[in-house]
């Protein structure tokens, strides 16, 4: 027995864009917490005592990372996003093809 098996093409088109759109803001959110995590930043926040320079060290490493980590999390959705619209178009132009061979052809 086979199961039928449906693609709404709009669908897939929808939940890709939703995984671009949720790239983008990511991509926003990052831009803000690295203005706001950057080495000046830090340094400012924990002055230039020398028992903080190791603290402050490891708050600037920690905050690169982070936006390293966040940076690829983005590109990932990003292009997960992009490989599920490929894949709507995909498949819309293969069901307008069998449509046309059962049409009889391109008119």
């Amino acid at each position: 027995m086979a199961d039928d098996m449906y693609i709404d093409e709009s669908g897939l088109k929808k939940l890709g864009k939703s995984f671009e759109a949720y790239a983008y803001d990511l991509e926003s959110y990052i831009k803000e917490f690295s203005s706001k995590t950057g080495s000046e930043q830090i340094h400012d926040g924990f002055g230039v005592l020398t028992e903080s320079e190791e603290v402050t060290s490891a708050y600037i490493d920690l905050a690169e990372h982070m936006v390293n980590s966040l940076g690829n999390l983005q590109r990932h959705l990003d292009d997960i996003g992009a490989g599920i619209r490929e894949n709507a178009n995909n498949t819309e132009s293969a069901d307008d093809a069998m449509a046309d061979l059962f049409n009889g052809g391109s008119q």
